[in-house]
């Protein structure tokens, strides 16, 4: 296949592009373009390579259908290769009909199936890690780099790609692949200026975020590592636990709305008093819900039982969602509110399921703010937010001694 980068994919990603190393490490802002580059590079380097496998990893399987998945499926469009592919869902697998050779979506939520991976044709040489970011312990990498092993033909090579944004300075994969990166290795930066597919509109986003929110500006829009100082949640793990081990505590549950530049923001989570331990046990997080959607991906996971407390700002979608059959209320708020809940939160030890990763990224940036001096306020930043606050929903009836009423 004939193919002209800069038409395709534009500038910025040459080297990427090209580069054979073990390790292509690529940090990026919003709409850098990176995970299509990357899709429209293994879709292309599949075909032109007859015996290539790819494996597509994130942490949760979940979230590979609306990411990764897609992006590949938009590759294969773009590139006008469509009958070329049979694409299914069920399970996400992508085949390349010519040869028979094939991408495969895992998520370390069954690390079982990441490692027994055995290929019909070829090898399996080539793995791409999206969102990398979300892969808290370094171990959890190197089990995943382990699968890509093995002797490869002459012709073929052997690669890990690594996308993310870089959210905490305090990340491995800073120290293994930024600072310390070795001769197999390609560490990248990119953002949107390298974009050259964004409309004015796109480009009038980051500008004000730029003066609106510069912390946030430098990662999302710059693409370069968050200085995360001054945590308001310090006292939290990420650790796997069974409804078995939980069974005494109570359940409770969360919502904060959102729909074009915010997420909607669904927690439900375990609360034991007696031991100041709060469990994270599942999330909904997407931009774009209406009320429908929201009582739909509630009551799909299985949640639509559950007594929730609401963001009390939209009452109008709290009773549209009563209408659906929903147990919820909102939010008393009030004076302090934020403050107190946050206060009673801190005195638990905050145990998160791994299949969190939402959650885990907004409460490993969540810090309290600073005034033009740099000095700390007393009061969180308006950003990590959505789930955050949706948790301080959940527990409101225990910050305010009360009983659940609807």
């Amino acid at each position: 296949m004939k193919l002209s980068l800069q038409e395709v994919v534009g500038k910025g990603y040459s080297e990427y592009w090209n580069t054979k190393k073990r390790y292509r490490v690529c940090k990026g802002s919003r709409a850098s373009k990176k995970s299509k580059t990357t899709a429209l590079w293994y879709i292309v380097n599949m075909m032109k390579y007859p015996q290539a496998n790819t494996l597509v990893v994130r942490k949760t399987y979940r979230t590979l259908k609306d990411s990764c998945f897609t992006e590949l499926k938009w590759a294969i469009h773009r590139l006008g290769a469509d009958v070329y592919w049979d694409v299914k869902q069920s399970p996400l697998e992508m085949t390349y009909i010519p040869t028979g050779q094939k991408i495969y979506f895992r998520g370390l939520d069954d690390p079982l199936k990441v490692t027994s991976i055995t290929v019909d044709n070829g090898c399996l040489c080539w793995m791409w890690v999206e969102e990398s970011y979300e892969l808290m312990n370094e171990s959890d990498f190197d089990v995943l780099d382990e699968s890509i092993r093995g002797e490869v033909p002459g012709e073929l090579f052997k690669q890990v790609t690594l996308t993310f944004n870089p959210w905490n300075e305090h990340h491995w994969i800073k120290k293994r692949f930024f600072d310390n990166p070795d001769d197999d290795t390609l560490a990248i930066t990119t953002n949107y200026k390298c974009n050259e597919w964004l409309d004015k509109a796109d480009l009038r986003v980051f500008e004000r975020m730029k003066v609106n929110n510069p912390r946030r500006y430098q990662v999302a829009g710059l693409g370069n590592w968050g200085i995360v100082d001054g945590l308001v949640y310090e006292n939290w793990k990420e650790q796997s636990f069974t409804l078995e081990e939980i069974k005494h505590c109570k359940t409770v549950a969360g919502l904060d709305f959102g729909y074009t530049n915010d997420p909607t923001a669904f927690f439900i989570g375990f609360i034991d008093t007696d031991n100041e331990k709060l469990y994270v046990w599942d999330e909904v997080y997407q931009k774009g819900m209406s009320n429908k959607m929201i009582y739909n991906s509630i009551a799909d996971a299985g949640y639509s039982k559950e007594r929730i407390t609401a963001d009390s700002a939209e009452p109008k979608s709290i009773d549209e969602l009563k209408g659906y059959g929903l147990r919820i209320k909102g939010a008393e708020k009030g004076k302090d509110s934020i403050n107190n809940g946050i206060q009673f939160i801190q005195n638990f030890e905050i145990i998160i399921h791994p299949r969190c990763v939402n959650f885990l990224t907004e409460i490993s940036n969540y810090t309290w703010d600073k005034d033009k001096f740099g000095q700390m306020m007393n009061r969180p930043i308006d950003d990590f937010n959505h789930l955050m606050d949706a948790m301080r929903y959940a527990v409101e009836a225990y910050t305010k001694n009360r009983k659940w009423v609807m």
